[in-house]
């Protein structure tokens, strides 16, 4: 909170002032200053906890990201810099940045990189499932139009996986039996592991860990740097449904008509709920409750700490689709053609939304609009919260592939082999590209590339004029150049 000099405490910040400047000129810190970071990686308009320790007691210390000064705070009476929540700016480009902290009255300090990302780190973004990337500010309605392939890498078999972005790596499935790690920037394997069926699993990652199912039955879990096999927890039949991270576990839904819960350090089962039918939909997490599909017709809602069944609501056909949650609702589509809106806590229905054939593709929902894509060739727009119908877009074919939603571009492949980007508020076409083959894979867009993998076997690419994306690589800026911002109140 910011504590205004003019406010009642006046006296008490000006002396404290004063007594850092008599510090900083006759009484050295107890040690070198430091600075502390956590994380040490954040989206743009994201967060970041500064810390630090080795400051004159009491002195008042400018916080900068980059060159600009974000803040001013007040180290303790150790000369400790108490954490403070410091936002990255929304303009940050992904890349290289520089955290500093600077004494107001000795020009000491101390620095730490810091990495600007936008990371897609699981099928649906996030655990809720929107598949929407807020923080993308490379690729836009401005910028789309100027796509082209950056790089292709070839697995062994058709990918229906999904992949994840992490910290320059992408992960991604195949059908030759393996999960693979690419080199974001060139498309060079890093790695591949095997496993003993199709990896039609979209990964997730988290904590240095990537997780995705396969069809011989298990969830695996593989080291993130070097690929090696960490666990493999089986449940009783194959695994199409991509694992969700939420609250160090990991949910995945099982052909053998059950969801499952894993804890995410050791594979340990936590608990299994069961439902009718196979489930092939990817589970969404939101406010304590497990939400997945299944193809008894139904979308269930389980206690996600216990697995106990909390509702469960019916359509009128298969649901392969993954739901969403956003705002208190959940939306899902079934092979009755259908586009559904349930009320989260009750499991009633607010509304349904008819499409020309079946929906086996999780929607996204953003900015108030949910996009799904139909069997019917065409990309639907949908009003969130009473299902009007805003836009449709038609492809040369059906959509099997989820959307992906960016700062204002949605995206979504076809079985024409090609993908394309629409205009998120009009549903006008952007842009196109083809692939090899046909695209049933969701995209996803993060730090300025479009990803996605076709029945070829490739993992395709596109950015900007075909170059990789332009990412920042700010040099550790002197302390002494950096200029502070006398406006700046104190903040705590």
């Amino acid at each position: 909170m910011a504590i205004p000099v003019s406010s009642g405490i006046r006296g008490l910040v000006l002396a404290t002032l004063t007594l850092a400047a008599f510090m900083g000129s006759g009484v050295p810190a107890c040690a070198d200053p430091a600075v502390t970071l956590a994380p040490p990686a954040a989206p743009p308009g994201g967060s970041v906890t500064v810390g630090g320790s080795g400051f004159a007691p009491f002195e008042a210390l400018d916080i900068f990201f980059d060159t600009t000064d974000l803040q001013l705070a007040l180290a303790d009476s150790s000369g400790g810099l108490p954490p403070h929540d410091v936002g990255t700016p929304p303009g940050a480009l992904p890349g290289r940045h520089w955290i500093s902290v600077v004494g107001r009255q000795n020009g000491t300090g101390a620095q730490l990189a810091f990495t600007v990302n936008t990371n897609w780190t699981q099928a649906g973004f996030g655990p809720r499932g929107t598949r929407n990337n807020a923080s993308e500010n490379l690729l836009g309605t401005a910028t789309v139009a100027m796509l082209d392939g950056l790089w292709s890498a070839i697995t062994g078999a058709a990918i229906y996986s999904s992949p994840a972005v992490v910290n320059g790596v992408v992960y991604v499935g195949s059908d030759d039996n393996s999960l693979y790690a690419f080199n974001a920037r060139t498309g060079a394997v890093i790695w591949s592991a095997p496993t003993l069926g199709f990896v039609q699993s979209s990964p997730a990652v988290a904590n240095g860990v990537v997780y995705a199912g396969s069809f011989d039955g298990s969830l695996y879990a593989f080291d993130t740097q070097t690929g090696a096999k960490l666990w493999s927890t089986a449940t009783g039949n194959a695994i199409a449904s991509s694992p969700t991270i939420a609250n160090a576990q990991v949910f995945v839904g099982s052909n053998d008509a059950s969801l499952y819960a894993f804890n995410a350090a050791t594979g340990a089962k936590l608990w299994s709920a069961a439902t009718g039918g196979a489930v092939s939909s990817s589970p969404a997490i939101a406010n304590g409750v497990a939400f997945v599909g299944s193809q008894d017709k139904s979308v269930y809602a389980f206690n996600a700490l216990t697995g106990a069944k909390l509702w469960s609501a019916v359509t009128a056909a298969a649901v392969y689709a993954s739901p969403v949650v956003a705002n208190g609702i959940v939306y899902v589509g079934s092979s009755d053609k259908s586009l559904y809106a349930f009320n989260a806590r009750t499991g009633a229905k607010l509304w349904s939304a008819a499409t020309g054939f079946a929906i086996q593709a999780g929607a996204a929902v953003a900015n108030g609009v949910v996009y799904v894509g139909s069997q019917d060739n065409k990309l639907y727009a949908f009003n969130a919260v009473n299902g009007v119908r805003l836009w449709a877009a038609a492809t040369g074919s059906a959509i099997y592939a989820s959307p992906a939603v960016a700062n204002g571009v949605v995206y979504v492949g076809s079985e024409d082999n090609n993908l394309y980007a629409f205009n998120a508020t009009t549903g006008a076409l952007l842009w196109a590209a083809a692939t090899g083959n046909q695209i049933v894979a969701a995209p996803v867009v993060a730090n300025g590339v479009v990803f996605l993998g076709a029945f070829d076997g490739s993992l395709y690419a596109f950015s900007t004029s075909g170059r990789a994306a332009r990412t920042a690589h700010v040099a550790a800026p002197r302390l002494s150049s950096l200029h502070r911002d006398i406006t700046l109140a104190l903040t705590h």
